[in-house]
């Protein structure tokens, strides 16, 4: 995608959201995750994906997208990249989920709004507000204490 002043925070609100879902696939064992990117075993990493983002996204919200890559080398710790397809209602995110040692990282490719405002600020609050609504809530009302 090609960066525009809005793509930094943008990454930065995707980031923080699925940032649950990237420690739940660092869970996962790196070499098994590169064997199903070796042999092309996209269905299992996409019921990967599933299973880490049920836990904190609507279901639907984020998805395997069309494949991904990983670098693997004698002197380093690998690294897995994931592309992602994020749809909360009103708009489709196309990235790419780095995963490495201690660290994760996204990077956005595509963005596309379903009613894009004029004003791209406009556009990154409705963003953070999609993404905010597809994400589970844990309500603490209608939680009585013990007495």
């Amino acid at each position: 995608m090609k960066k525009c002043n809005f793509s930094r925070e943008r990454e930065e609100i995707l980031g923080l959201a699925i940032a649950p879902v990237a420690s739940e696939l660092r869970l996962l064992d790196a070499g098994d995750l590169i064997a199903l990117l070796r042999l092309e075993r996209y269905t299992s990493i996409a019921d990967l994906v599933s299973s880490a983002a049920e836990l904190y996204f609507h279901p639907g919200t984020v998805n395997f997208g069309s494949g991904g890559d990983y670098r693997l080398e004698w002197s380093g710790a690998p690294e897995i990249t994931l592309d992602l397809e994020i749809k909360p209602k009103g708009v489709s995110v196309y990235a790419r989920l780095t995963l490495a040692d201690q660290t994760a990282a996204i990077e956005i490719d595509h963005i596309a709004f379903q009613n894009p405002s004029d004003d791209p600020g406009e556009n990154t609050r409705f963003l953070a507000r999609s993404l905010t609504e597809a994400k589970f809530s844990v309500s603490h009302q209608g939680h009585a204490e013990a007495a």
